[in-house]
């Protein structure tokens, strides 16, 4: 994928350090869409072959590993959630640098054991790192030594099964998920002070009164069209369009399904997105507009394509160049023609996925939840590189910084690194 194809993303991704390389900002990487900037990355390893370090992380939690210079953040939980952490490492050693109990919760809502209560990952930028666990809290903390600079504590849901939904920054803005059994809506915070900017809640004739079927997990995006942000917010049965800057709905489409919890990506005039337990996938055009200050519902129209076979529910779709890579919560895997929805190859990996796929250096690595790594050529051909074995599976997506593969196992975070290797693509 060219730099100039890049640009879009960077508006609601974290400010970039001088050295873009040495960043993994956010939930999905510097850009929000699983490609690395980092020129190199492993790959092949093992548990006894290409760990630099292997740090135990207390508690349970599946937020991704957050990179900035020479530390990493991630958040966890005791299983039962009555207590929150934040954890900070040492890159370079792994050392944890701070452990920090963010909130006590004496009464925890219920959390499906399939997920955990410290699933949304953090975001992090110079001097702040924001750690969010769903309506148990939001807390904005100092990044070097974890003290707590703002929080909130205010902004009630009942998820039913847990949190999902990761926090964005944009602009000066922390902008929130909260699709829940009984409500659901966006909350944008004065990332400084914690203050409510905006507070919009989802308008949605929902086809039951169930509420199971009104949740969503998913994390939104932010994508520049004819120079105006749009901020792309999957939700239960629609996908949403808003102003970043007020809230206020620009369009919306309606696919049905719930539990959406992949992440848009935006490339050739298209964004890409998943309806959830339906299991389709659909590439709706660009550019999509109303009438001024009146919201609407896009036709059949706006749909250039939709796919139906070997659609996740659970991990994220990744846009590699013209194609687009994605795996099944049953380990097919799958490349598409990203124009045209036209399928070039799908083979059955095997396992459970819930991480969702990185891409760097022509590789895209496919982490599952039986502790398997694949590592498949981004390419129109299938070509299966490697497949590399550690302890436990992983639920958190993997980073890349600066050549090395962060992954977060059910009990670990590793730093994964090759001194050389001859086949690299």
């Amino acid at each position: 994928m060219r730099l100039a194809g890049w640009a879009v993303w960077l508006l609601g991704s974290v400010a970039v350090a001088a050295d873009p390389e040495q960043t993994w900002p956010a939930f999905r990487g510097p850009l929000g869409n699983g490609v690395a900037l980092s020129k190199t990355a492993p790959i092949r390893w093992s548990e006894t072959e290409g760990v630099r370090w292997k740090t135990f992380i207390h508690g349970k939690g599946w937020s991704s590993p957050v990179v900035w210079g020479r530390r990493i953040w991630m958040t966890t939980a005791t299983p039962d959630g009555k207590e929150l952490f934040a954890v900070c490492l040492d890159r370079e050693d792994g050392r944890i640098l701070w452990d920090r109990k963010v909130f006590d919760v004496p009464r925890p809502a219920f959390c499906h054991p399939f997920n955990s209560y410290a699933s949304p990952t953090p975001v992090v930028e110079p001097g702040r790192v924001y750690v969010h666990y769903g309506s148990a809290g939001t807390a904005c903390l100092d990044s070097a030594d974890g003290r707590i600079l703002w929080e909130r504590r205010d902004l009630p849901c009942d998820h039913y099964r847990g949190a999902g939904s990761s926090p964005i920054l944009w602009n000066d803005l922390l902008i929130l998920t909260f699709d829940g059994f009984d409500q659901q809506y966006l909350a944008a915070l004065d990332k400084q002070t914690g203050r409510t900017v905006w507070k919009k809640s989802r308008d949605i004739l929902y086809s039951t009164s169930d509420g199971d079927f009104h949740k969503a997990f998913s994390t939104p995006a932010v994508v520049t069209v004819g120079g105006k942000p749009e901020l792309i917010s999957p939700a239960a049965e629609a996908t949403f369009a808003y102003d970043p800057a007020t809230g206020n709905e620009l369009w919306r489409v309606v696919h049905g399904g719930m539990n959406v919890s992949s992440r848009p990506v935006f490339g050739h005039g298209l964004i890409y997105l998943t309806s959830g337990h339906t299991a389709h996938l659909l590439a709706v055009r660009q550019g999509q507009t109303a009438l001024p200050g009146q919201a609407t519902t896009l036709s059949e129209a706006a749909i250039a394509w939709k796919v139906t076979r070997g659609v996740p529910t659970r991990s994220s779709l990744l846009l590699a160049g013209d194609y687009l890579f994605m795996v099944s919560d049953q380990g097919v895997a799958s490349c598409l023609e990203a124009r045209t929805g036209k399928t070039c190859w799908q083979k059955r990996l095997g396992g459970g996925f819930s991480a969702s796929p990185v891409h760097c250096n022509g590789c895209i690595y496919f982490a599952d939840e039986e502790g398997k790594t694949h590592v498949v050529r981004a390419s129109p051909e299938f070509e299966l590189l490697a497949v590399n074995q550690l302890e436990q599976g992983c639920l958190a997506s993997p980073a890349i910084v600066e050549g090395a593969l962060y992954l977060r196992t059910r009990t670990h975070l590793y730093r994964i690194e090759a001194a050389a290797n001859p086949d690299q693509p």
